[in-house]
């Protein structure tokens, strides 16, 4: 749950250095800043204002400069073809806006802007497979993980590369105004609705073409059947494979154990069930598969961070029509 939800729009400030990727850049404009009546208000900045080169583009006229960044509520910074630090002016307009509680997120090789800023010392962080290693080598403070889609710190969220980073936006989404909001956005724009943070961002083997009792039936199934006892051995039946198959396949086209998967399907709809309905909180366990209350109270609390109650108190939707209690 985040605690970042204020009266009037959540200022977000993109942060568009010399040499920016253009899908970097692209991905936070069209997530908050294309969004008719939407929640958000962005703001593009630069260190020098005016053309700023686009890597493999045009550059892009940017009229703001740092000084936007005392008024971000979120401070995005996508990522850029030039891995040197950048000037002290933005490492230290970075910290100070970290310093006065503005939530700092990069996209792909942004996480060494941040890194240069200090602000990743001590703390886990994500960036393109391809230049994790490189991120660790410069900045040995920084705990790099070289393998998951994103990072989340609290204030401070790192993704992977390129396309990773809508699933990190439509995480602050989700974190911001709750799954339905998030979902619905992705809809939008026609995107998953949720990857998780842990999933693998490279796999190692070429997903298979998708045939007749592939995974991807087996996923829609599953999604259908989240109140049953989903075992592995149930779902390699479900699939016609063997355990060991099934096991392997996941972590190919996931990168995820069927069981982790299953529980962020689980989590998701409950969720969804906590925003949308009056369900009690034994009836929204039951119906995603998690036991009893309390144990669905325990793992809502682990992988959430808080109670099923306080989040549905502060995400449920106010002009939904509540499905009856049963």
């Amino acid at each position: 749950m985040s605690d970042r939800v204020s009266p009037g729009p959540h200022h977000v400030v993109v942060l568009a250095l010399e040499g920016v990727l253009p899908l970097d850049l692209g991905i936070p404009l069209q997530v908050f800043g294309a969004w008719q009546g939407g929640p958000y208000r962005l703001t593009v900045c630069t260190d020098r204002p005016g053309p700023v080169p686009v890597h493999g583009g045009p550059p892009v006229c940017v009229d703001r400069g740092l000084e936007v960044l005392d008024g971000a509520d979120t401070v995005i910074v996508p990522g850029r073809v030039d891995l040197s630090p950048p000037t002290a002016e933005v490492c230290t307009a970075l910290a100070e806006a970290a310093a006065r509680g503005a939530r700092v997120v990069s996209i792909c090789t942004g996480a060494f802007v941040l890194a240069a800023a200090g602000l990743l010392d001590g703390r886990r962080a994500a960036t393109h497979w391809r230049h994790a290693a490189e991120l660790a080598a410069r900045y040995p403070r920084v705990r790099v993980e070289p393998a998951p889609l994103y990072v989340d710190e609290g204030e401070l969220l790192t993704s992977a590369g390129v396309a990773a980073g809508l699933d990190l936006c439509l995480h602050l989404v989700r974190r911001d105004h709750g799954a339905a909001v998030a979902n619905g956005r992705a809809r939008d724009l026609v995107a998953a609705p949720h990857r998780a943070g842990g999933q693998a961002q490279f796999i190692e083997r070429p997903v298979p073409v998708e045939r007749p009792g592939g995974l991807g039936e087996l996923h829609a199934w599953a999604l259908r059947n989240l109140h049953r006892d989903l075992s592995v051995d149930r779902l390699a039946r479900q699939a016609g494979t063997s355990r060991r198959t099934l096991i392997r396949r996941f972590h190919a086209e996931t990168g995820l154990p069927p069981t982790r998967w299953l529980l962020e399907a689980r989590l998701g709809h409950a969720r969804e069930l906590l925003e949308a309905t009056d369900l009690t909180v034994q009836s929204v366990a039951r119906r995603c598969g998690l036991g009893t209350a309390g144990n669905f109270r325990a793992v809502f609390r682990e992988h959430v961070g808080v109670a099923p109650s306080v989040y549905r108190e502060s995400f449920r939707a106010t002009d939904r029509g509540a499905a009856t209690q049963s």
